[in-house]
């Protein structure tokens, strides 16, 4: 009986209904899908095409093998049901991966199709578990974890939460759920289980490399790389809740111009509009913006508007975005999706006809005022109950490839900007999903609380955004909600913040700080209320000078970091980087959650305890390292108690290196 064949270099698998195709798909890697009396398709994810290879196949009656560079898949038929078993090893012989046996009696599948009405699956791929492997990657999630072994995931979007189904494994592997449904994931101590809701087939990548930078260059040349960081995002950016006018923009401006502190960029934030959805200026509050945007480029500011994909059922283009088919939409009942200022729905960031529409409107109203950047908000995006079942997009239902919402959002304004001529694109976003790196996607945690624990949560945040192929990330410095901007513990949450924001992809200041003022337009309509001061000279005089302090830190690394962008933009290198990525032979770096490399040179050891002065920071071995606040040199391979007063933090310096910043920290 024939069960396997080769057919173009691929392996072919056909027996009782299902059909298993394995390709190679870039240098040691194999591309993985199966389907249900169907046919294979590309579907709806992630990677990317790639330059043909010809992998070694042997094929005998109830076993075959396809091998491409460091990777080799071995297949076996086997059992009373016949089934077919998958395992993966690296070029030495060791085992990587491998799914579970049908279990005799118990009748298990590694590759179970449940159906479902109208023609879908719902798909559960199970896995062996290792013993002592551990697993890092799969984007943010809200928790201050490094080795998510024992996790369950869920893989859906939510504020703060952006699901990159890339994991990587200190065994020697990258893998990528290439499936964009709604679904979990549990990374338990007996198996691993991958589940979509609804799905017409499994597709998953997987590669092998001796080092945890092979894995990631592998991941990035299949699933696209970041473009290079623009010059004005190397250096800080200012934000709010939020500047509600043109003149209050202009004020901030010009006062860090006349206090001699850098600034790149200038954001405004939401509800500068009349209606969502308008995607224009409130001619109330911004009555001439070009003048206003002209201003800030003579200052050398960057100007960032907020987009969010939201129309209010009032909106201006509401009835033509509805008959022309470009929203969202709801399975049954009215058709809400957000309540928030009033009704609204989305607009459908799948549909190519819908990216065309917006982008009309924001270049129109933006971007032929020379507005060069934007804050894509709300891109999960936010439904008000997150109930997935209930919408529907363009390209399918939202339970089948929802994930995918977030790139398409970046991809409209990227595609747009492109073919407008802009050569540099960055657009900060609320989310992502594989491949939103390539579409010029700037992520930022999202709405985390002001607290000392949610700030130790996103170093992790970081950390697992970079291993997931999402280099450039950031977080709202001094976090987003219930910020006290007189209260001096809050005060020092942000300045502590502050010096790790200097040493993110990119440094942005931001925050719903207290107490707000109600604002009221000339109609008599309560608008949405503007924050409390959220500028460097706004929390005390104690304050004051150690963040300008660590601005001027941040405008001395910018030759470092733009070297950094390069790193990203070639080879897909995260710029937070794990400890493991640059020691992955120190058996310790595998386990530190709250100490990360900023590129290869610089070691940072944030102080995210309250009150805290001082803190144990290990060094990896296999370098020396030099203390930037005192320049003192310490051997590697130890931990060291390390005094950190208010107005520095643990910076070392790999060898020495980038010595221009010592007794400057």
């Amino acid at each position: 009986m024939k069960y396997f064949e080769e057919v173009n270099g691929e392996l072919l698998v056909r027996l009782d209904g299902e059909t298993v195709l394995i390709s190679p798909w870039g240098e040691n890697s194999l591309r993985v899908r199966s389907t249900i009396l169907g046919d294979i398709t590309e579907a709806q994810g992630a990677l990317l095409a790639v330059d043909k290879v010809s992998p070694k196949l042997c094929i005998e009656e109830t076993s075959a093998t396809i091998e491409n560079g460091r990777i080799k898949a071995v297949l076996k038929v086997y059992g009373w049901k016949k089934t077919v078993q998958i395992s993966f090893y690296n070029q030495k012989g060791e085992l990587l991966l491998q799914e579970i046996s049908n279990g005799g009696a118990l009748s298990l599948q590694a590759r179970f199709f449940k159906a479902l009405a109208g023609g879908s699956y719902r798909l559960k791929v199970t896995f062996e578990a290792q013993e002592g492997e551990k697993l890092y990657g799969m984007g943010q999630y809200q928790q201050e974890i490094m080795d998510l072994k024992g996790c369950n995931l869920e893989l859906a979007h939510r504020n703060s939460q952006a699901s990159v189904p890339f994991l990587l494994s200190n065994k020697g592997y990258g893998f990528l759920w290439n499936n964009p449904s709604i679904g979990e994931v549990h990374f338990g101590s007996n198996t691993t289980e991958w589940i979509a809701e609804s799905t017409k087939q499994l597709d998953y990548w997987i590669t092998a490399g001796d080092t945890p930078a092979q894995i990631e260059e592998a991941y990035a040349s299949v699933t696209g790389k970041t473009p290079m960081m623009p010059e004005y995002g190397l250096g800080f950016w200012q934000c709010k809740l939020r500047y509600f006018n043109q003149e209050q923009v202009l004020q901030v401006a010009r006062e860090y111009k006349r206090r001699n502190i850098p600034i790149d960029v200038i954001v405004i934030d939401y509800y500068h509009w009349p209606r969502c959805g308008d995607w224009r200026f409130d001619e109330e509050y911004f009555p001439n913006p070009k003048a206003m945007v002209d201003e800030l480029h003579e200052m050398g500011i960057e100007t960032m508007v907020s987009i969010w994909p939201q129309v209010d059922w009032r909106s201006e283009n509401y009835e033509e975005m509805k008959q022309q088919g470009l929203l969202v939409k709801i399975n049954s009942g009215i058709d809400v999706q957000m309540l928030f200022h009033g009704n609204n729905v989305f607009m459908d960031a799948t549909n190519p006809r819908t990216r065309k529409y917006v982008w009309e409107k924001c270049k129109q109203n933006y971007a032929n005022l020379g507005i060069h950047t934007f804050w894509l908000d709300e891109a999960e995006p936010e439904f008000t109950n997150y109930d997935y079942e209930n919408y529907r997009y363009h390209a399918g239902t939202v339970m089948e490839i929802g994930n995918i919402y977030p790139r398409e959002y970046a991809r409209l304004f990227y595609d747009g900007q492109q073919e407008s001529g802009q050569k540099e694109i960055v657009n900060l976003i609320r989310c992502a999903w594989a491949g939103s790196q390539r579409y010029g996607a700037l992520v930022w945690s999202g709405d985390i609380m002001s607290t000392y624990e949610d700030f130790r949560k996103q170093i992790c945040a970081g950390i697992h955004m970079g291993l997931a192929g999402i280099p450039w990330w950031t977080t709202d410095i001094g976090g987003f909600h219930a910020g006290v901007t007189e209260d001096e513990d809050f005060r020092e949450l942000l300045v502590r913040w502050f010096q790790f924001g200097t040493f993110c992809p990119v440094m942005r200041i931001h925050g719903c700080r207290q107490p707000g003022q109600t604002i009221i337009n000339k109609a008599g309509e309560v608008r949405e209320w503007t924050g409390a001061d959220n500028e460097v000279w706004s929390f005390g005089e104690k304050a004051y000078p150690i963040l300008v302090k660590f601005i001027q830190i941040r405008e001395m690394m910018r030759d470092y970091t733009r070297s950094l962008m390069q790193e990203a933009h070639e080879k897909g290198a995260p710029i937070i980087r794990a400890l493991f990525y640059e020691f992955p032979k120190d058996a310790q770096c595998w386990d530190i959650k709250d100490t990360y490399m900023y590129g290869s040179d610089i070691l940072v050891a944030p102080i995210c305890h309250e009150h805290q002065t001082s803190r144990s920071v290990y060094l990896p071995k296999g370098a020396s390292w030099v203390n930037a606040h005192t320049g003192e040199s310490y051997e590697g391979g130890h931990c060291y108690e390390i005094d950190a007063p208010i107005d520095t933090l643990p910076i070392f310096l790999r060898d020495g290196k980038q010595e221009y910043l010592i007794h400057k920290i």
